[in-house]
């Protein structure tokens, strides 16, 4: 059994040095005598980590700042391009990689459309896309730093996919497998959960403690912040909202359910109404493109379809606020790019449906980080999984954010 931790001089130093260090990251420029008032470290111990910092390359002098009196202050900056890491949004019928800065800002993008989910070819288009931004990341003291994955399917608490009802993959190890391939410390994680992650971080989400950000692609995935957490569930596989039952004698679904929300409210419904209805043309490189392009022209057939699926989305997000009473939800993914069609009949169904004694509804908000926001999710993972490596994410931080 390993021996509990105590307050022993080397956790006291991680967790100093981790506060200066995260305390530079949000707040630089600044000085060692502001960081020194805002955390109330002595200055001298300010100085040391400081020092320790800038040998690792995670924090450098960028000159000196103004003066209250007496000598100039010579402030720090965090070294956002010490290393480099990868996030993917693996979609069911796209790619989207991303090569970003420890600040996660876009340094390189690949998007490419996937002709098929066979197991074999998704994953060598993977595996090319991470061999191009490694060979295009620009010289970095800790180069690659590693790799996040967005999926949509269920993920366990070994983050291995068990199932992915839309990709049709059953029991796949991508961790193992990418990790094996690249030698590079691999997070996988639910794409919906990727998804919430990012916007809490950098999008629509930021500075709100309870929300649900609703991944509408092919399929439905939903995910859950409660209290700035993460909600994953006992086992890891919550969030599966995609699949509650709104009709009980409604289509058969991939899951092995009948009725399931995404059947009716998702990019599949859309494209599946369009077809039936003879709006789309054969051989079409991009059906949503055409299908955005038909919205804005208004014609009255898509504009119906629209219509239909916001009053399904609605009814699905009804379901949301009974159940989690959220802040704000956040509509993501493809589908975010129909909101001025679909927001009016979502808002009309809340109207019609949410109960008269709530004193407000949530907020319904789009990403703010277009179709990123899981690639960026899923990267930040694996940045936190490489400053916690590195004994500089310590939980104690949060008390100075």
């Amino acid at each position: 059994m390993p021996s509990l931790r105590t307050g022993d001089q080397n956790l006291i130093k991680e967790i100093n040095k981790s506060i200066v260090f995260h305390m530079i990251k949000r707040k630089s420029p600044i000085s060692r005598a502001q960081i020194s008032k805002k955390t109330g470290l002595n200055k001298a111990t300010v100085s040391t980590m400081v020092s320790e910092l800038m040998e690792e390359s995670f924090v450098y002098e960028i000159g000196t700042g103004q003066s209250s009196g007496g000598r100039k202050p010579v402030l720090l900056e965090f070294n956002h391009r010490a290393g480099f890491s990868i996030g993917i949004d693996l979609g069911v019928n796209y790619l989207l990689v991303l090569l970003t800065d420890l600040k996660n800002n876009i340094v390189e993008k690949i998007y490419k459309k996937l002709g098929t989910t066979e197991i074999n070819f998704v994953l060598k288009e993977i595996y090319s896309s991470i061999e191009l931004l490694i060979k295009k990341a620009p010289k970095s003291p800790y180069g690659i730093i590693g790799i996040g994955v967005g999926v949509p399917g269920y993920v366990d608490e070994n983050e291995k996919l068990l199932f992915a009802p839309n990709l049709k993959w059953k029991n796949v190890d991508l961790k193992k497998k990418i990790e094996h391939r690249f030698h590079l410390p691999t997070t996988i994680i639910n794409e919906a959960n990727a998804g919430a992650h990012g916007e809490h971080l950098y999008g629509a989400g930021k500075n709100i403690s309870n929300l649900v950000y609703v991944s509408v692609g092919i399929g439905i995935g939903t995910g859950i912040i409660i209290n700035n957490q993460l909600f994953k569930g006992f086992t890891g596989l919550s969030g599966e909202m995609g699949h509650f039952t709104i009709d009980f004698n409604g289509i058969e679904c991939s899951c092995g359910n009948r009725g399931c929300w995404e059947l009716y409210a998702s990019e599949h419904a859309l494209l599946k109404a369009a077809s039936q209805h003879k709006i789309l043309e054969k051989n079409l490189v991009d059906p949503l493109e055409f299908l955005f392009d038909e919205a804005q022209k208004g014609n009255t057939e898509v504009l119906k379809i629209l219509n239909s699926l916001g009053k399904y989305l609605g009814i699905g997000i009804t379901n949301i606020i009974n159940t989690l009473d959220p802040e704000v939800i956040i509509i993501g993914n493809h589908i975010s790019k129909f909101k001025n069609w679909i927001i009016k009949p979502i808002e009309n169904i809340l109207q019609e449906r949410v109960s008269i004694y709530r004193k407000s509804s949530p907020k319904i908000s789009f990403s703010l980080l277009d179709n990123d926001s899981i690639a960026l999710g899923a990267n930040a993972f694996a940045i936190s999984h490489f400053f916690l490596d590195k004994k500089l994410n310590h939980q104690m931080n949060s008390i100075y954010s």
